[in-house]
């Protein structure tokens, strides 16, 4: 698979999260087969102020044109700040979603530093439409589920879908959390791009058997605070 059939195949998974803090990028990554349940996967600094004071979210669909209104009550927030992860649990309406979430990464693998991966987001430039960045991985830091990737990240790209090719198709393998910029002369230079695991994403809607039942369950609000790397260690994985 090329990089542009690759973008055309997950474009339409990905829709921008508004909040009335600002924005930033999710992606479908779960649709029950038993419900209308729908998972929307993103970074959790994207929504985590929205969730503690209960604001609105808004998720635009550009792939179809339609966006959809998520007050407190009608989503229900799944966050691991750990992994700067979140997952938005909603009833599907009136987003024409793909009826088949995409192919992630396994749990217990990785992906080896040099192999090329791609993210698509919405940049926070005037009439930017989704874009797509790409960069080699650098490192991965298995204690703390992420990848270090040269490449470049903006504002309102964190959440955004990362990937890898495959022969014929694609895997998810991540989101965009972070920019860390090289700034050892005092200055800002190129740095990396950090990419969180999904392993926080398997099979979300098919935990809930309803929407009440995933509300239930939501992650209670806490003041956002700033992700702390983690410091136990995690069962060695195999490299894709």
């Amino acid at each position: 698979m090329e990089w542009h059939e690759a973008i055309n195949a997950i474009s339409p998974y990905v829709v921008r999260i508004a909040t009335p803090q600002g924005a930033g990028t999710g992606w479908m990554v779960s649709r029950s087969n038993t419900s209308k349940l729908c998972a929307v996967a993103t970074a959790a600094h994207v929504i985590d102020h929205a969730h503690y004071w209960e604001e609105p979210l808004r998720l635009m669909h550009p792939a179809s044109g339609k966006s959809v209104l998520l007050r407190d009550t009608e989503r229900a927030v799944h966050l691991d700040p750990d992994l700067d992860s979140a997952a938005i649990v909603f009833n599907l309406s009136e987003l024409p979603l793909p009826d088949e979430p995409p192919k992630l990464v396994k749990k217990d693998k990785f992906i080896k530093p040099g192999v090329e991966v791609g993210w698509l987001g919405f940049p926070a430039i005037p009439q930017a439409d989704i874009c797509f960045f790409s960069g080699r991985i650098s490192s991965y830091l298995e204690r703390i589920s992420a990848y270090l990737v040269d490449g470049v990240a903006i504002n309102g790209v964190s959440g955004g879908p990362a990937i890898r090719l495959l022969l014929d198709s694609f895997e998810v393998m991540g989101i965009l959390s972070a920019y860390v910029p090289n700034r050892a002369t005092g200055e800002s230079l190129p740095g990396v791009a950090v990419i969180r695991e999904a392993i926080h994403f398997h099979g979300v809607t098919e935990r809930f058997r309803s929407f009440d039942e995933a509300k239930k369950e939501e992650t209670p609000p806490t003041p956002p605070v700033a992700v702390e790397p983690q410091t136990a260690e995690s069962p060695a994985k195999s490299p894709r």
